[in-house]
């Protein structure tokens, strides 16, 4: 599609207090996507509520309840434009409790920026499970932002320390220390956020905004069949019915003969693209990461729903009736056993999935194997496990798709675990 930029979601994730909110705030400031105005406004609400120096933060932070705790609760979408690619800055909790909502960050991310303070002294617990979580739900790039330097003096030996303690635990995950820049910042300061620092004249690395602008492009998967997952299905008088959603992987043209899977029935309803629709402009073909909203001849208003998925005719979409998953824990109260029966959401699908066995227990950090067929699972584990959907929904594996492969378990208003499909038996 004829877009000036390429576009990125950038995730930015790390334990509570290393400074992410502020980072991002100071980001979008300095770099003129935020007016002096507002953010005079921002820095007289902060020292109203007696949290001078939290201006910053306020940007990303909008919830009254965040504004008073100081913590990020929920995720919080900006849009950013560098001179490179136009972002989707995602500003995700580091707090325990909201892990969930940096699950649904990561998972729509292309890449990174890991915050990490000057003055930690290890490696802090969130910063270890945010890294994990964003490699296995396949953020492939990462940025680290080594803030608060101001606290150490911009002193070069607290910079190397940092870079020491993380490097092993990027190589854990799979990730090449080399290949990961590490960017000192003081973002409450406003250090190398946008310009480069005097003050780390060591330094010769890009600033924070260089260093996102030195990402490389996200991959669009045209060459996969065409997978659009429905978000909503609105009514439109004069135009009928029109699903919207994004564009996964795979082209999408005018004339096209799709189907829409499981559908009401769960025979799947076919139709033809009559017009493809994105911000009000007409276009002929889309393709992966745009957002749009398609008219459809053959689709009727009881036809689909959200969650269902629409493919190409000849590349039907995969039903399934079983699938074999690589899951880890991250915050369940007791044990995973057979039978457990939480709520998946797998692209916008969410729905019910049953623990039918648990094949194998493994080493999160090397991928050996613990146990096979152990009697449960709990916080930190990670397993092979094959689970049956309660009702019919659409899921690929990693190697066929890996767009389409990757789940978020909930379960009483917690993330308890995350996953990808990695073996599919398809309904018959």
């Amino acid at each position: 599609m004829a877009k000036d930029k390429l576009h990125m979601n950038l995730v930015f994730i790390g334990h509570v207090d290393a400074g992410k909110s502020t980072t991002v705030g100071r980001l979008l400031f300095d770099s003129g996507n935020i007016d002096e105005q507002a953010m005079r406004k921002l820095k007289d609400k902060a020292a109203e509520l007696g949290k001078g120096g939290f201006e910053f933060a306020f940007v990303m932070d909008n919830l009254k309840e965040e504004r008073e705790r100081g913590v990020t609760i929920d995720l919080a979408h900006k849009k950013f434009d560098s001179e490179k690619y136009f972002f989707t800055i995602i500003d995700a909790p580091g707090h325990r409790d909201f892990v969930k909502n940096m699950i649904t960050g990561a998972s729509q991310a292309d890449a990174a920026v890991l915050v990490v303070a000057a003055t930690d002294k290890e490696v802090q617990p969130q910063t270890r499970e945010h890294l994990f979580l964003a490699k296995t739900l396949g953020v492939g790039q990462m940025i680290i932002a080594i803030n608060k330097m101001d606290m150490e003096e911009y002193s070069e030996a607290a910079y190397k320390r940092i870079k020491d303690m993380l490097s092993p635990l990027l190589k854990s995950v799979g990730m090449n220390p080399d290949n990961v820049p590490f960017v000192p910042v003081a973002s409450l300061k406003g250090d190398n956020i946008v310009k480069k620092s005097e003050n780390l004249g060591w330094y010769t690395g890009n600033s924070l905004l260089g260093s996102m602008d030195a990402l490389s492009a996200p991959e669009k998967p045209t060459n996969l069949p065409m997978r659009m997952p429905i978000q909503d299905v609105y009514n439109i008088t004069g135009i009928g019915v029109v699903p919207v959603g994004k564009i996964e992987t795979g082209i999408m043209k005018v004339g096209q003969k799709v189907i829409a899977v499981p559908g009401r029935e769960g025979k799947g309803v076919p139709g033809e693209v009559k017009s493809i629709e994105m911000h009000h402009e007409q276009y002929k073909e889309a393709q992966p990461g745009d957002n749009v909203g398609i008219s459809v001849r053959g689709f009727g208003k009881k036809d689909i729903a959200r969650g269902d998925v629409i493919g190409p005719a000849d590349a039907v979409p995969p039903v399934v009736e079983e699938f074999k998953a690589q899951i880890v824990v991250l915050n369940h109260p007791s044990v995973i056993t057979k039978g457990y029966t939480p709520v998946f959401h797998i692209h916008t699908a969410q729905i019910a999935c049953q623990f039918v066995n648990i094949d194998k227990k493994m080493n999160p950090a090397t991928g050996e194997v613990l146990e096979e067929n152990p009697d449960f699972i709990k916080n930190g584990d990670a397993a092979i496990v094959t689970l049956r959907p309660v009702q019919p929904v659409v899921i690929e594996t990693q190697k066929d798709n890996p767009k389409m492969s990757r789940f978020a378990i909930r379960d009483s208003g917690t993330t308890v675990a995350a996953g990808m499909c990695i073996e599919l038996k398809k309904k018959a």
